[in-house]
């Protein structure tokens, strides 16, 4: 089968490449899927570069691999359909769609993966393009913990702050925050107001032009889904209750299968939608890659792996 190496760490032209690798085989407990689409985020990209600050590179290199990735295989979202089934799989049936997460696993970037049917996988939303459920994982996944963590279901008509408003991340919690009937603000760039718009939010703050810090709003929840802004930075702006979450903190979004099934029904009943950027085929991994170095994208970069 076809699959994305990654021969060690650094820019993608230089470590990235297509190779013919042998195709797993599933355990007992183990579903066989073909991949249709995955996605490159920026977990991928970080992963793929080491671009991780201080102390904390070293400690990631003994995670991922000293020299070059553990697991040379990356992506770590996928949805496809089930081709295989092990003896002793209860739960999925061949020719089920499904979506699912690997995490440190990774394996994504392929045209098939191998995964326990007790790993975070789940029937993918039935309205949604194999392109579409892979959009909504990473993004969607961290949005639901981060708020989660943030306590924004026990609030009333909570408000919330989201920096970093049209990143994967940051789509995914300005849908969600909606969901829960939330007052946003989102803070963004010029360029993604229209994107934010798009989404529902009027009340758009533009860090290129204004400084976020000096609105005379507080809020329920500030949430950074850039991973770029300081707890400091944003105390003057909370409630007294107030809480800040970050995706740029040392607390990893810890995966659950409910998650998803949450992000599922959120799609079925259209109050969520996947916001794709671009979408590659397999054989322009090293563009994907590059594109979503450059910092711009809007939402995901979706890799289309099967027909």
């Amino acid at each position: 089968m076809k699959a994305v190496i990654c021969t060690k760490y650094g820019r993608p032209e230089e470590v990235l490449k297509i190779a013919d690798v042998e195709k797993p085989r599933p355990g007992s407990h183990e579903l066989l899927i073909k991949i249709k689409a995955s996605a490159v985020n920026s977990g991928d990209v970080r992963v793929r570069g080491l671009a991780i600050p201080g102390f904390a590179k070293i400690v990631m290199r003994f995670v991922l691999g000293f020299n070059k990735p553990r697991k040379p295989i990356l992506g770590t979202v996928y949805s496809g359909v089930v081709s295989e089934t092990g003896s002793k799989v209860t739960d999925f049936a061949v020719g089920d769609e499904v979506y699912g997460l690997t995490g440190f696993k990774f394996s994504a970037h392929a045209e098939y993966i191998a995964v326990s049917e007790k790993s975070i996988v789940t029937l993918k939303p039935r309205n949604a393009s194999f392109e579409e459920a892979a959009a909504i994982l990473f993004g969607g996944q961290s949005a639901v913990y981060f708020l989660e963590k943030a306590k924004i279901a026990e609030i009333t008509n909570p408000s919330v702050l989201i920096y970093g408003a049209t990143g994967s991340v940051g789509t995914a919690a300005l849908q969600i925050s909606r969901y829960y009937k939330a007052k946003i603000t989102a803070v963004c760039s010029e360029q993604g107001q229209t994107l934010v718009k798009e989404l529902g939010v009027e009340n758009i703050i533009l860090y290129n032009k204004e400084d976020f810090t000096q609105t005379a709003e507080k809020f329920d929840i500030i949430f950074d889904a850039a991973g770029k802004t300081t707890r400091k930075q944003c105390a003057a702006l909370l409630k007294e209750k107030g809480r800040y979450v970050t995706v740029g903190g040392l607390d990893v979004a810890a995966e659950r299968k409910e998650q998803l099934k949450f992000l599922r029904t959120l799609f079925e009943s259209g109050n969520y939608k996947a916001t794709i950027d671009r979408i590659y085929p397999l054989d322009e991994i090293i563009a994907a890659h590059q594109y979503v170095d450059t910092g711009r994208k809007k939402g995901n970069v979706v890799i289309k792996i099967g027909e």
